[in-house]
């Protein structure tokens, strides 16, 4: 295995020579989630004038890009009579190029200037499928379709690929990225990333494969280092959505949204939700039970950390959101999703591949995520209202 690093600027020109002597590298990529990286490097003239605001960090591993992204803090210098005679060194921080994405927020109105904005109106998107939606928001809010003050440079949307079920959301002034999340959890349970195609850093929504069948892990096969699994009863399997009240009317539309095959497995566990439309004519309601359905409903959870083989590499026979099959010890086998994938690297060691397969639950704390997420989006409304 080989591994290049490159500097590039936001044209995806390189800045200089490959960065040689780099002693770290560590770098994580998620699902549906903007990656990390940090890399230890000599503080060297031609090295330090790589590393300014707005430039690129790309790692390379066997010819294909890794991943790519802004650095996020180009420059941690340390130096000390302690070490070793030099020039000192310096930690990079990076991310990808979802990062930039998830800086941006939902405009009701994208094709006006924000002083152009009008009151409580709410973005309002139907589709036949999840992808079209994630594309829209995208395209509308920072890619090629957004007024010129908030396009990404040389950012383009990949080809349309089909990915989803039909779905439906109702923003405003939320983060980009968990209304993107939102969408994709809802519709389909589908991906989204970016990656840099040449000149240029493209945006593409994914069905994610099922691998269960090629994709195992177990003790006997050696890719199995750890595991932790629990089942649990769902958080929510029937979701009691409440439309708006309207001043002076009496009539307010209820849906209910529930998972009858969990309910059976287990008992009934009613949720309340109020949801901001006013009827379900588009089937905003009945969207918002699904999603919370579908995150609340994860009796199992499974955490794991795999170790890539010569038969079995992230990658190459799987990748992000992925399903795959984990054989645990006592002879039970469960599948669930790749979470992350994450690369170690030393000029002495070599490389190490590890990934984290299991329901979100198991690898973040969700629970708390979710909540922080909800009732900032419900705050956002109360206040933009």
């Amino acid at each position: 295995m080989t591994i290049q690093l490159l500097i590039t600027n936001d044209a995806m020109a390189v800045q200089g020579d490959p960065l040689t002597e780099w002693t770290d590298l560590d770098v994580t990529k998620n699902f549906n989630e903007p990656g990390s990286g940090t890399v230890t490097l000599p503080a060297l003239p031609e090295v330090m004038e790589q590393l300014l605001p707005g430039n690129r960090l790309v790692v390379i591993r066997d010819g294909s890009i890794w991943m790519a992204g802004p650095m996020e803090m180009p420059t941690d210098y340390s130096w000390s009579v302690d070490q070793a005679p030099g020039p000192g060194r310096v930690n990079v921080d990076f991310s990808d190029d979802l990062a930039v994405l998830a800086g941006y927020i939902t405009w009701p109105e994208p094709a006006l200037t924000w002083a152009g904005q009008h009151g409580a109106t709410y973005r309002h998107l139907l589709a036949t499928n999840a992808e079209t939606i994630i594309r829209t928001l995208v395209t509308e809010n920072c890619g090629p379709g957004a007024i010129v003050a908030r396009r990404i440079p040389n950012f383009a949307l990949d080809s349309v690929t089909g990915a989803g079920t039909p779905a439906v959301v109702k923003t405003r002034f939320e983060p980009l990225l968990d209304v993107c999340r939102r969408v994709a959890l809802s519709g389909g349970k589908i991906g989204f990333r970016t990656h840099q195609d040449g000149s240029q850093i493209k945006f593409s929504v994914y069905q994610p494969a099922n691998r269960t069948a090629t994709a195992r892990f177990s003790e006997g096969l050696g890719n199995l280092r750890s595991l932790q699994f629990k089942q649990s009863a769902p958080e929510a399997t029937h979701a009691l959505v409440a439309g708006n009240e309207i001043e002076g009317n009496t009539i307010r539309t209820f849906v209910e949204v529930a998972d009858t095959t969990a309910a059976s497995l287990w008992w009934r566990v009613e949720k309340y939700l109020d949801g901001s439309a006013e009827n379900d004519t588009d089937g905003e309601l009945t969207s918002a039970g699904d999603t919370e359905i579908a995150a609340s409903a994860a009796p199992i959870e499974l955490s794991t950390v795999t170790v890539d083989t010569e038969d079995l590499q992230a990658g190459r026979d799987f990748d992000l959101g992925d399903k795959v099959s984990v054989a645990l010890p006592h002879g039970l086998e469960v599948t669930d999703i790749v979470r992350s994938i994450h690369l170690q690297a030393t000029p002495d060691s070599g490389e190490h591949v590890t990934s984290v397969i299991g329901s979100p639950e198991a690898t973040s704390d969700l629970r708390s995520v979710r909540l922080i997420r909800e009732l900032s989006r419900r705050l956002g409304r109360l206040e933009t209202r």
